[in-house]
């Protein structure tokens, strides 16, 4: 007898969030003790099986980084196609995008100077085996020439076969811009890289789905060779994280509602209050969004624009995500690996923060905005998978804050650009504040 999609979804095995987060911090104590204890009666089998299941986890997430960042680049900048629709849509689009592209810039300079100030990851360099590490030297060092010789592969084969990624990142950016130009006669193409990173997508879910196991291995494996110094660089992630988001969330848009939208702060957190502590909880933009879009309409945005402008900032504008964190985490990488920053590689963090959400709207979150930052500093994919593999241990820890930042900063821009726009009711903006309620609640109540 055929089982019902309801039927089947109602035995499929569910995936709790809440759960996996406790689960990989208990992995995180674990894993810690396990390092420990393999230290300290010099265990070397214990060492040995750390050791592999961490590698093996890094080795899963390494086969996803290439593939990822070239169809989500391909994907995002087709999806643009979908923004447009008369002048005053150009008009408000245009002046949405271009306070995307500012506030993402401020983000990502207090994220750059806060990773700079504490340095997360410094002191403790990670090394993967000579090969690897004369891999990152050599992408470290050079002119503007050979880096300009190295952007255009020999073939499309090569770049991702070599794991070259800033080659990949190049031919993306290429083949996307000629994709957008042709067209319906590029659509089968299109679709083709939209299914093939939705598969990406789906296999990358399963392999996070073993984080626990993959950081119960990491970090037991790290503590056994580095000892308790191991803990300083990642409290200095997340503090470091916290701490940029915390002067996003509460100085850089308050000054922004204040002066750019003469709307006064209190009112704002009075008002989006409730959608902020659920984005915190749930970690989600996507779970906020219902909640984001009524807000900005209780703080007086017209709900045609809200509709709009706020759906399009929760796939594009995520200065947790997409501008601190990848800031802040390029720096801790670059730490682990004792590779130099330099001011170009600054600036090349700055770009990737304001034009790289927006290449890749719809696709982006803080695994994509991160393998493109560092995939465009040159940084080898083994570097990168260790890298973000080693994050992911406190990922839990520094998601919340970062989603929070990502919602806030997705009502504050369409309430700015309503008020230059002449769109901001003030009337529904002084109202008292009340729950984000969804429209389809307020009607019920109303009756």
């Amino acid at each position: 007898m055929p089982v019902s999609t309801s039927e089947q979804r109602r035995r499929a095995p569910r995936f709790n969030p809440k759960l996996f987060a406790v689960a990989v911090v208990a992995s995180l104590v674990l894993g810690a003790l396990l390092g420990w204890l393999a230290k300290a009666t010099d265990a070397q089998w214990l060492i040995t099986a750390l050791d592999t299941v961490g590698s093996t986890f890094t080795k899963l997430l390494t086969f996803t980084v290439l593939p990822l960042i070239f169809t989500a680049i391909v994907v995002g900048i087709n999806s643009l196609r979908s923004v447009g629709g008369g002048r005053a849509a150009a008009r408000l689009g245009g002046k949405t995008a271009l306070w995307f592209a500012i506030t993402s810039l401020i983000a990502v300079v207090i994220g750059l100077a806060v990773g700079s100030l504490l340095q997360p990851g410094h002191g403790l360099v990670i090394e993967p085996d000579p090969d690897k590490l004369a891999a990152i030297g050599k992408k470290t060092h050079g002119s503007w020439l050979d880096l300009l010789k190295g952007l255009v592969p020999e073939n499309l084969v090569s770049s991702f076969a070599d794991g070259e990624t800033l080659q990949v990142v190049f031919v993306a950016l290429l083949i996307g811009a000629a994709s957008y130009s042709l067209g319906d006669k590029a659509a089968p193409f299109v679709e083709f890289n939209r299914s093939v990173f939705e598969v990406i997508q789906r296999v990358l879910g399963w392999i996070i789905r073993l984080a626990p196991i993959g950081t119960l291995g990491l970090v037991g494996n790290a503590v056994a060779t580095y000892g308790n110094e191991f803990f300083v660089p990642l409290l200095k992630l997340i503090g470091g994280t916290y701490l940029a988001c915390a002067l996003v969330l509460f100085a850089v848009y308050p000054l922004l509602l204040r002066f750019a939208a003469k709307v006064s702060p209190v009112r704002f957190f009075a008002k989006a209050w409730t959608v902020l502590q659920f984005a915190f909880v749930s970690r989600s933009s996507s779970a906020s969004l219902p909640m984001s879009r009524q807000t900005a309409e209780n703080l007086g945005v017209q709900p045609s624009y809200a509709s709009f402008a706020v759906p399009l900032a929760s796939t594009t504008k995520m200065d947790g995500c997409a501008a601190i964190y990848p800031a802040i985490g390029s720096i801790f990488i670059a730490n682990l690996f004792n590779i130099h920053l330099g001011p170009a590689q600054y600036l090349t963090i700055v770009a990737v923060a304001v034009f790289g959400s927006i290449a890749t709207a719809g696709v982006t979150g803080w695994f994509t905005m991160l393998t493109l930052t560092v995939g465009a500093l040159g940084f080898p994919p083994a570097a990168v998978a260790t890298g973000i593999a080693i994050a992911y241990a406190v990922d839990p820890i520094m998601d919340m804050m970062r989603t929070a930042t990502n919602v806030a900063g997705q009502i504050v821009v369409p309430v700015v650009v309503a008020r230059s726009e002449g769109i901001l009711d003030d009337e529904v903006l002084a109202e008292r504040s009340a729950p984000p309620l969804l429209a389809e609640e307020r009607e019920l109540a109303n009756a």
